[in-house]
C-alpha cells in the first residue's frame, strides 16, 4: 500500500498527540532542541488546531496508520506560511512522506495567496535541514548563542 498525505481529520487527534510526544522527546537529544522545545509549545488541543482556518495540519499515512504530520500557520501579516512542526516516524522515513508533506504545505501557501514559506531546522538535525533544502527552502539567517555563567561579586 502506498503512503498518502492528506489534511488531518478530527479522528487523527489521538495519533497526532502520540506522534508529537515522540517528536518532542527526540528533540531533546538534538543540538538546539531544548531551546526549540521551550520556544515552541506543544499542541494541547488538536481538534481546535485542525479546525483553525489560519492553520494547516497534514498527516501522512502508510497502511492506514498515521506515521507523519506537519503543522503550519498561515500569516497574512507576515505574508508567509510558517511550518512549526514536522515529523516522520523513523520506520517511515524512506517513503517520501516528508517531501510530500512539504510539497502540500507549499501548495497551501500558494492557495492562500501568501508570498513565502519558512521553517526551522535545528543545527543538529541534518535530516530536517536536507528535507527543507530539497523543497527549495534555504537558510536566511543563522542564530548563534553562548550561555554565560553568572559572575561572582
Amino acid at each position: 500500500m502506498d503512503p498518502v498525505v492528506r489534511l488531518a481529520h478530527p479522528q487523527d487527534a489521538r495519533d497526532l498527540g502520540m506522534l508529537q510526544r515522540v517528536a518532542r522527546e527526540g528533540m531533546q537529544d538534538v543540538r538546539g532542541g531544548a531551546l526549540r522545545l521551550a520556544e515552541c509549545a506543544a499542541v494541547t488541543d488538536w481538534l481546535v488546531l485542525i479546525d483553525d482556518i489560519d492553520s494547516v495540519v497534514l498527516v501522512g499515512t502508510w497502511c492506514d496508520a498515521v506515521v507523519s504530520y506537519l503543522v503550519m500557520h498561515l500569516s497574512a501579516a507576515k505574508d508567509r506560511g510558517v511550518i512549526t512542526q514536522a515529523y516522520v516516524q523513523a520506520e517511515a522515513r524512506e517513503l517520501g512522506l516528508g517531501d510530500t508533506l512539504v510539497e502540500w504545505a507549499i501548495a497551501a501557501v500558494r492557495a492562500a495567496g501568501l508570498g513565502g514559506i519558512e521553517a526551522v531546522a535545528l543545527p543538529g538535525d541534518r535530516e530536517t535541514k536536507n528535507l527543507f533544502e530539497r523543497a527549495g527552502l534555504t537558510a536566511r539567517k543563522l542564530t548563534v548563542y553562548k550561555a554565560l555563567p553568572p559572575t561572582e561579586g
